[in-house]
């Protein structure tokens, strides 16, 4: 028997779903199905696969973290992920997000910074038969302009404010979902005009790492 199909862990992931999730406010339904699809334990690594469906971040390395499954829900939610969009994830980490966007979308592209991480998320992604996800190595803040715009960004690390490129890279009527902050941060949902600004608001208050920024 597979992981995937390991009776204990598919059991776990329905609770998760039931628990942390549908019972508080993530409601869309095709969010739902998506995190009951997608198998987190296989995003984290062996020694916390005891602990893969619980609601909270996990150590992946190299000062990262995978984000709550709550967290990760609620920015999915947010984004308003409609099938035929394409969304840009920054801070691809162990690669959950883009696997769970690409349940909801016609194309993913994930930017990481840290080399291994990217490495590693586009083999697990593979395996996992996402064929709709791109993974690249380089800075999240700079976006990904050949791929631009998109419908949709999401963002796992918090800079300080949101970076320029982002908000270009943004289709009219876009929505950008970011962490925002240093010590204190914020989740921020930008939607962009077509005078090219960006209305805000906050979701909630949030702890992610900081995003780093290349060269």
């Amino acid at each position: 028997m597979s992981q995937a199909d390991d009776p204990v862990l598919v059991e776990q992931r329905r609770r998760m779903v039931a628990t942390q999730l549908r019972n508080r406010d993530i409601d869309d339904q095709r969010v739902l199905t998506a995190f009951e699809r997608v198998p987190r334990h296989r995003f984290v690594p062996p020694e916390f696969l005891d602990e893969a469906y619980a609601d909270r971040p996990l150590p992946i390395g190299h000062g990262q973290t995978i984000s709550q499954p709550y967290i990760v829900a609620l920015t999915t939610q947010l984004a308003r992920p409609r099938a035929a969009m394409k969304v840009l994830d920054v801070g691809t980490g162990s690669g959950y997000q883009a696997a769970l966007l690409a349940e909801l979308v016609e194309r993913v592209c994930t930017i990481e910074i840290v080399a291994p991480l990217a490495s590693a998320a586009a083999t697990l992604l593979a395996e996992l038969g996402y064929r709709n996800v791109e993974v690249r190595c380089g800075d999240g803040s700079r976006g990904w302009p050949e791929q631009a715009p998109f419908d949709a960004i999401v963002a796992a690390a918090a800079p300080a404010e949101i970076p320029p490129a982002l908000i270009e890279q943004l289709a009219v009527g876009g929505r950008l979902v970011i962490p925002l902050g240093t010590w204190w941060q914020e989740l921020v949902v930008a939607e962009k005009r077509p005078d090219g600004g960006v209305t805000r608001h906050s979701a909630c208050a949030v702890r992610y790492v900081p995003m780093v920024v290349g060269s």
